[in-house]
């Protein structure tokens, strides 16, 4: 178990579970006629929280604060159990009924971290499982590149489930952000802390080798910077 202020969890059991019983996903069997002409299924995964009133499930949250030591990221430590393991993440959560992609990312980073922010920067929509289209995404935002701005649609083949990716300045000086309380729900058990931009790479290699499960969002965002900086760009 990597270093925790909290004991660790225990799997009690695992079993299949109901479609009917589901709560946050269901499954579904699509059956679509492909280019030939040819009747085909396709069995995927479908987010049940999404608003009636939106098309985006959530945000995730790329938040800075700017030291005088240069730029740190706001991540997480948050137990998952479907891997039972505690994951370095970024912050982010569901969208809420009515509620736009800015005032989500300013909810969630209150919540999950106490820091208020700044939104600077909102994505386009990118699909979870889409790893390949947000490291472009990460090139494009982080670091100036420039594509048309489209839905990323290339392989989505587990599930629906999108997001936005938001980009938010903490300021430091404020006194809200001297000594931030996060506001947790009952059943989240979440640690907060930063790290360097400029070590990043490094630093999520050493905390994968404590027994850390790096989340997809993190390493996109390091492999991004590394090879910004090993290409001088």
């Amino acid at each position: 178990m990597p270093d925790s202020k909290y004991t660790k969890p225990v799997i009690l059991s695992r079993c299949t579970l109901d479609t009917k019983e589901a709560q946050w996903k269901r499954l579904v069997k699509t059956t679509y006629r492909d280019p030939n002409g040819v009747q085909r299924t396709w069995e995927s995964a479908e987010m049940q929280t999404r608003p009636v009133d939106s098309d985006l499930d959530g945000v995730s949250i790329v938040a800075t604060l700017n030291k005088s030591t240069g730029p740190e990221l706001v991540l997480l430590k948050q137990y998952r159990p479907a891997l039972d393991k505690v994951v370095i993440e970024i912050p982010g959560g569901l969208i809420d009924p009515g509620e736009s992609a800015e005032q989500c990312a300013l909810r969630e980073l209150k919540e999950e971290t106490g820091f208020v922010g700044e939104v600077e920067r909102i994505s386009r929509t990118l699909f979870n499982c889409e790893y390949l289209n947000l490291y472009i995404s990460l090139w494009e935002l982080h670091l100036g590149f420039t594509r048309k701005r489209i839905d990323d649609l290339t392989a989505p083949g587990f599930c629906n489930n999108n997001f936005k990716l938001a980009y938010v300045n903490v300021d430091l000086s404020l006194p809200e952000n001297q000594n931030p309380s996060p506001e947790l729900e009952e059943e989240e058990f979440i640690e907060v802390f930063t790290l360097p931009i400029k070590s990043l790479f490094s630093d999520i290699k050493r905390l994968e080798k404590e027994g850390f499960a790096i989340e997809t969002r993190v390493v996109a965002l390091a492999e991004g910077l590394e090879l910004a900086r090993k290409w001088n760009l």
